[in-house]
């Protein structure tokens, strides 16, 4: 059995071998899609001055463009991929497009950021105890710059 055929695999972490991870292909290719979708939308500078204006108060597109030195139509496909991304909500209002951020999707990225960030952490504390340790051992070993 290949384990891409698989829907649910479970892995043990390198830090704690008695805590299995679940891991469902399904559930987790949800996540990778919404993911990606957001931190796409991130990636762009005028769409997270878009969101930086937006924190301000909800605007119309039209509000949205005016410092942009760019279309007002470049101005509303960067509202459309913020708004694909659940990053910012836009209701209609006769001829006006009115658009508010949903910090949301946010917290999901800095929840996801965040996991790799402790891992990461756990990782270098523990490099550092090690170090430590052997530099203790290295300064043992020797006497007034002298091995013994």
């Amino acid at each position: 059995m290949h384990l891409d055929s698989l829907d649910t695999v479970v892995l043990l972490t390198l830090t704690d071998a008695t805590s299995p991870v679940i891991f469902n292909r399904m559930v987790e290719g949800q996540q990778t899609a919404r993911l990606d979708r957001i931190f796409s939308a991130l990636a762009d500078p005028t769409r997270r001055a878009i969101l930086q204006t937006l924190t301000q108060s909800p605007s119309t597109i039209t509000e949205i463009a005016k410092p942009f030195p760019v279309s007002f139509n470049a101005i509303s496909k960067h509202v459309m991929v913020l708004e694909r991304a659940g990053l910012l909500h836009r209701e209609i209002k006769g001829r006006e497009h009115h658009c508010w951020i949903d910090p949301d999707p946010l917290a999901e990225a800095n929840m996801w950021l965040e996991h790799y960030r402790r891992f990461w952490e756990q990782r270098l504390d523990a490099l550092q105890v090690y170090v430590a340790r052997k530099f203790k051992a290295s300064k043992r070993g020797r006497v007034h710059g002298k091995l013994r």
